[in-house]
């Protein structure tokens, strides 16, 4: 053992900024790879996390001005990989890596950011069709929000100014970290002060991923789903798709496809109309020549052309009609008649009166008026009433004589 004079002896901050001068100064900057652990992002805007592997883990900050950079979402579980420079923070001997870039691990950035906001919004229902404005069947004011120097706007405005349109062009920046903005706040203010427009196209030709990223971007995608006025998305080639395509009402795959789009829609309804009105004319031809026809046929009828020749049939067919109820009833009558007569036989035949024409009498018994039928009811000097064919008879009784009945 060395005597204590030899020994050296350091302090805790001497011995921690001997090892911070020793990290910082032979290890500068570095690539490292890991799965981060316990990420947040405080108020400040600053974004403290680890990386850690199965073995080991080391603590990682990132100051808010990297943080405002990433284009993808850090989360728990991710794999990354991250540039920066080792640090030791005296204050807890800590050793730790100071992040300047961050990316996923076997993924580009831009790709994980478009799914994860995809994702997102998705989610939040943004995507929903039923949540999509049906674009106006009749368009008469059309916006376009572009660059007012690019390509796309010169493909826009060749279709359509050939149709009698009003077009509102608002230029906006269509690439670079800028472009959002101007984007979210063109539908913002259009929607705000040109509430009569019909359609919004939003769009730009082709390019990158990271040429058309603002098309991906948050803040727009919710400016394309809040707009009160549909909006067709028109960003890159047919193969491109982008976060506002998702959003929006409708999806045109190219600048030039959506101008088509627009001008074929007016043609449809020009030439709708068009059929329409031919065939309304042809319908409004036919049902005059219908009525045409049957107006003639009237005017040519017996009752225009020999109107009393009609009146006189119809007479002579009452007359008919009345000739034959005179002989129905009179043929009615004389049958009735001929009952009539054999009834009146019949009554006679059954009638005292009638018995009277052949020498028999009624006798009556006064003042009582009653039949005699026996002489037994009779007595001297009774008087009688003695009917006759013809006349009566008053007479009395002289004398009464009884027959005995003959079996």
């Amino acid at each position: 053992m060395t005597q204590q004079s030899q020994r050296k002896i350091y302090s805790v901050t001497e011995i921690t900024n001997i090892i911070k001068q020793t990290l910082e100064t032979q290890i500068q900057e570095l690539w490292l790879t890991g799965e981060i652990s316990n990420y947040k992002t405080y108020s400040s805007g600053h974004s403290f996390f680890s990386l850690k592997d199965e073995n080991s883990q080391i603590n990682a900050i990132m100051w808010n001005q990297q943080v405002k950079l990433i284009r993808f979402r850090p989360e728990d579980g991710l794999k990354v990989i991250v540039f920066g420079r080792i640090s030791v923070y005296a204050k807890r001997g800590e050793y730790r890596i100071i992040v300047d870039y961050i990316e996923p691990a076997g993924k580009g950035a831009l790709q994980l950011a478009f799914e994860q906001l995809k994702q997102k919004l998705s989610s939040e229902g943004l995507f929903d069709e039923s949540k999509k404005k049906p674009i106006p069947l009749l368009l008469k004011k059309v916006g376009i929000v572009t660059s007012e120097d690019g390509a796309a706007l010169h493909d826009i405005l060749t279709i359509l100014q050939q149709e009698d349109l009003e077009i509102l062009i608002y230029p906006a920046r269509v690439q670079g970290d800028e472009a959002k903005y101007d984007i979210s706040q063109a539908i913002e203010y259009l929607n705000e002060h040109y509430k009569d427009l019909d359609v919004l196209l939003v769009g730009r030709g082709g390019g990158s991923l990271e040429d058309l990223w603002p098309f991906n971007e948050e803040i727009v995608a919710r400016a394309i789903f809040s707009s009160k006025i549909p909006v067709i998305s028109c960003v890159g080639h047919e193969v491109d798709y982008t976060i506002s395509d998702f959003v929006s009402d409708m999806r045109a795959p190219t600048p030039t496809a959506a101008a088509e789009f627009v001008a074929r829609r007016r043609r449809e309804l020009r030439e709708g109309l068009q059929d329409m009105v031919k065939r309304l004319r042809n319908h409004l031809n036919y049902i005059s020549s219908n009525l045409t026809q049957r107006m003639n046929n009237i005017l040519n009828s017996r009752v225009f052309t020999r109107p009393f020749s009609l009146i006189e049939e119809k007479l002579q067919e009452v007359d008919d009609v009345f000739l034959q109820i005179i002989n129905s009833v009179k043929h009615l009558a004389e049958m009735k008649s001929y009952d009539l007569k054999i009834l009146d036989e019949k009554l006679k035949a059954l009638s005292p009166l009638n018995i009277l024409s052949r020498g028999y009498s009624i006798v009556w018994k006064l003042p009582e008026n009653v039949i005699i039928k026996d002489a037994e009811d009779l007595s001297i000097k009774d008087k009688l009433k003695i009917r006759l064919h013809k006349g009566e008879v008053l007479s009395e009784v002289k004398e009464t004589k009884k027959y005995e009945k003959r079996d």
